[in-house]
């Protein structure tokens, strides 16, 4: 089941321990973190990507924003964040979520891929998918 969006600080963000593992922002050792990744948060209507700005190239991010934008017709904020230690796992902050109309409460189904975190509100699947798809 998907996490929740929760307000976390002066804005929002979401749990994402088991889809940053997955896709490689965080690294760890016997438990320990050694490293998490630095993250951009890119913001459209009903989708939030979460890039890893050190591991995927300037071109490849061009191709999926690019891609995101046409697909919903929007692009609101693009924002460095941060992926944080919390509670038994991680967190990612969401600069931009509300604009591109998360609330705090909505369910936040997370698709990951290599280096890169595809946030999906309720109707945005496909293009979420597609995101996935085209990394």
């Amino acid at each position: 089941m998907p996490n929740k969006i929760k307000r976390s600080g002066d804005g929002l963000a979401l749990q994402v321990t088991k889809p940053a593992r997955a896709a490689g922002l965080v690294e760890e050792t016997d438990d320990e973190t050694t490293s998490l990744a630095d993250v951009r948060v890119f913001a459209f209507d009903g989708l939030l990507l979460v890039v890893d700005i050190d591991r995927i190239t300037d071109e490849n991010i061009v191709e999926l924003t690019t891609s995101a934008a046409r697909d919903t017709v929007s692009i609101h904020r693009v924002t460095d964040a941060s992926l944080q230690i919390a509670g038994n796992g991680y967190q990612v902050q969401l600069p931009g979520a509300a604009d591109a109309g998360f609330h705090v409460g909505d369910r936040a189904p997370c698709t990951s891929v290599p280096n890169l975190l595809v946030i999906a509100a309720e109707g945005s699947e496909r293009v979420a998918a597609d995101i996935a798809t085209i990394r």
